[in-house]
């Protein structure tokens, strides 16, 4: 399978990271945002959302979106959980991420570390770091009432949940969001980097997970 994604891309890692965890090869067509590869016509052909990731599947076709794409890589492994209150509490975890969590991550990430062209005292971004620092406080109240040895949406093997929240967590600090408030976070986020499989998001080079560099 092939996966177009960018260098940066905190939604890609999210389906990179599931398809080591479940060592699914993938082969990488990575875009520039800045040359304008994902405006081009060759790229709109196969990614009718207009952004990444974009996953080319066995058949030829092309699945958008990383939670249906998460969703895809994880059937038939541990990552998607058998019973169906399982499920469940999953996908209400990844409705979670969606709505609350990644967007004031993602904004702070971009404006504030990669494009660097935001106040971060305007109101608006004052708003997305207090709506950030609520998101964390629920995730980290879930994970610790959840267990030190259980996962954000289930107890004995993380899921797809554990991966959507993954990537702009991990990437919070960039926006100015510390995560040593969080201490449940924190473990979490070690356990997940310690599980077979795991790479950064530039692969072999842990220290650049919070790089702002658009190079390999």
């Amino acid at each position: 399978m092939i996966l177009y994604d960018t260098l940066r891309s905190g939604n890609a890692w999210k389906a990179r990271l599931m398809a080591a965890f479940a060592g699914i090869p993938l082969e990488r067509r990575t875009l520039s945002i800045d040359r304008g590869d994902l405006a081009r016509p060759a790229f709109l052909d196969v990614a009718p959302l207009a952004h990444v990731p974009v996953l080319q599947l066995p058949d030829g076709s092309h699945l958008p979106e990383s939670q249906g794409i998460l969703f895809y890589l994880a059937q038939d492994t541990p990552w998607w959980p058998a019973t169906p209150l399982e499920q469940a509490r999953v996908l209400s975890w990844m409705g979670f991420e969606q709505d609350r969590h990644m967007k004031p991550l993602a904004q702070l990430r971009l404006h504030l570390a990669l494009h660097q062209d935001a106040d971060p005292q305007s109101a608006l971004f004052r708003g997305y770091a207090d709506a950030a620092r609520a998101a964390l406080a629920a995730l980290d109240a879930q994970l610790a009432r959840q267990g030190e040895q259980a996962w954000v949406a289930t107890a004995a093997h993380p899921s797809i949940a554990d991966v959507a929240l993954y990537p702009y967590t991990r990437m919070a600090p960039m926006g100015g969001i510390a995560l040593e408030p969080y201490p449940a976070i924190g473990r979490w986020l070690r356990r997940l980097e310690a599980l077979p499989g795991y790479q950064p998001l530039f692969p072999g080079q842990p220290d650049r997970n919070l790089s702002t560099a658009e190079h390999a």
